[in-house]
């Protein structure tokens, strides 16, 4: 009777017990690094046809909203299969599922390279986004299980760097290949990308019982911490998304900036938020909870920011950066916090958590439309702003809220 509960005992963190079959530490970093390449793949494959829209449009003869709708579609079947999927596989060794979510994305990656009608890449999309929203649920805890739990924070950090290269390096790489050559050869290229993180994780990380995995489940379990940052994150994406889905139009409208010039503050707006995820990873092991607190204020200010002064062309730039500075590590710091306040495993944690900022993308996006046809490109930021206010408002309620619902644990 006590022996699955035992061994579930023994793997929480601060037990004193190791995990076995713990790799050595080469391999731990090869591994890291496998797990890097595939959150940059995966968020490259999400966000590349931005960059090709036209191409795909004249290729496959469909029109651009048509088009828009592999990226839609995409993020609202992360949102919608995070969970389920995430349960579905609770009991499965971790590397089995990695290995076959990455095949996924090869096997996707090639079959959308290849497609020669809009409702095949449409179906093979949908494949990839299947697996990306198990990948991002399942990936966290195998990476920070193969290091110490005060390495965490930085591991988080170093995995959202990787992911966030896609806006700075995948996509507009990806984007200027597809112009070169055709459309098609970056998408396969992300095929040779996912097969190179398949056979690392095939071949080094060591199979166990997810259960029995040293992050498997969350350091200070907390049901209202756990309440809370989820509504904090589905707010502060819904607001960010409010905006962010229309920059382009602000910046051109609002701040009178040329078409040339948009591009490269979008260039930079990538550069900030990738500046924003490596500074605040290097941080995260320090003080997570104010880390939240800050990067979601940082969102708020940039966007109200840009509605009171986005006349100002300097002062445009100056809170778009503060902007892309703090959307990367809303993200970051929302997962990690899943792995310290999760009342149970931390992989459904990790899921409610992609599938819920998933979801406020979504609404954001709709919510802009919405205030758009109302009140013009510039309300867009001051809704994305209040919403963000809104949730800067949430987590420091529930700080002063008295007393946390701990999880009890499981007894031995």
């Amino acid at each position: 009777m006590g022996g699955a509960a035992e061994q579930e005992q023994r793997a929480r963190p601060g037990t004193g017990r190791a995990s076995a079959g713990q790799p050595v530490p080469w391999r731990r970093l090869a591994v890291l690094l496998a797990l890097m390449l595939a959150a940059l793949t995966f968020n490259t494959a999400e966000n590349l046809p931005i960059g090709l829209l036209g191409l795909i449009s004249v290729s496959l003869r469909v029109s651009l909203p048509a088009v828009g709708l592999l990226v839609t579609g995409y993020g609202v079947t992360v949102a919608v299969a995070s969970v389920p999927l995430a349960h579905s596989v609770r009991a499965v060794p971790r590397r089995h599922v990695l290995m076959g979510l990455l095949a996924a994305l090869v096997v996707s990656s090639l079959l959308a390279a290849l497609a020669t009608s809009y409702w095949l890449l449409l179906a093979t999309r949908l494949l990839t986004a299947l697996a990306q929203a198990l990948f991002w649920a399942v990936m966290g805890p195998v990476a920070v299980g193969l290091f110490p739990p005060e390495a965490r924070g930085r591991v988080v950090g170093a995995l959202s760097v990787a992911g966030s290269l896609a806006l700075v390096l995948g996509v507009p790489a990806g984007t200027w290949l597809g112009r070169q050559s055709d459309w098609r050869v970056p998408v396969a290229l992300l095929a040779v990308l996912g097969l190179m993180s398949f056979v690392t994780i095939a071949v080094l990380l060591p199979a166990s019982r997810p259960e029995g995995e040293p992050a498997a489940y969350g350091i200070c379990p907390d049901a209202r911490r756990f309440a809370t940052v989820l509504a904090a994150g589905t707010l502060s994406a819904t607001g960010a998304f409010a905006g962010y889905t229309y920059l382009v139009k602000f910046l051109g409208d609002v701040s009178g900036f040329s078409p040339g010039a948009v591009n490269a503050l979008f260039v930079a707006f990538g550069v900030a938020c990738l500046a924003g995820v490596s500074i605040t990873g290097a941080l995260l092991d320090r003080c997570p909870r104010a880390a939240l607190t800050t990067a979601v204020a940082t969102q708020g200010v940039g966007m109200l920011g840009l509605y009171t002064t986005g006349a100002n062309r300097v002062a445009a730039v100056l809170f778009l950066v503060l902007m892309g500075g703090a959307l990367g590590p809303v993200f970051m710091t929302t997962q990690n916090e899943m792995l310290h306040c999760a009342p149970g495993r931390t992989d459904i944690a990790l899921a409610a958590n992609s599938g819920t900022y998933n979801a406020g993308i979504a609404a954001g996006a709709a919510l802009g439309g919405l205030v758009l046809a109302l009140a013009g490109v510039r309300g867009t930021f001051l809704a994305g702003g209040l919403m963000t206010v809104g949730a800067c408002a949430v987590l420091l309620g529930g700080r002063l809220l008295p007393g946390s619902i701990a999880t009890k644990r499981r007894p031995r």
